[in-house]
C-alpha cells in the first residue's frame, strides 16, 4: 500500500489560529468603532475647536481594512477547509480502492 502521509502533510490543516485571527480582527474593529465615537463625542463636547475630523476618517480607514483582511481570512479558510475534506474523501477512496484490490483501468496492479 503505497504511504499517502506525504501528501496530507503537505496541505495544512485547519487550526484554532485562524478563529484566534479572526476573533482578534472582530476585537480591533469594534475597538476602532468605540475610538471613533469617542473621538466624534469629545468633539462636540469642546469648548476648543479642535479638527478630529482627519483622525476619525483615519480611523474608519483602519476598520475598513480590517474588515477586509477579516473576510481575506475568512475565504481562505474556508478554501482550506474544502481541500482539505477533498483530500480527505481521495484519500479515503483511494484506501478503500487498495484494501479492496480493485485498481482502476489504465493504472499500474502491484
Amino acid at each position: 500500500m503505497p504511504d499517502l502521509k506525504p501528501v496530507e502533510a503537505l496541505l495544512p490543516k485547519p487550526t484554532f489560529t485562524t478563529a484566534i485571527h479572526r476573533e482578534s480582527q472582530v476585537e480591533l474593529r469594534e475597538q476602532i468603532d468605540n475610538l471613533a465615537t469617542e473621538l466624534c463625542r469629545i468633539n462636540e463636547d469642546q469648548k476648543v475647536a479642535l479638527d478630529l475630523d482627519p483622525y476619525v476618517k483615519k480611523l474608519l480607514n483602519a476598520r475598513r481594512r480590517v474588515v477586509l483582511v477579516n473576510n481575506i481570512l475568512q475565504n481562505a479558510q474556508e478554501r482550506l477547509r474544502r481541500l482539505n475534506h477533498s483530500v480527505a474523501k481521495e484519500t479515503a477512496r483511494r484506501r478503500a480502492m487498495l484494501d479492496s484490490g480493485v485498481y482502476p483501468s489504465g493504472s499500474p496492479s502491484k
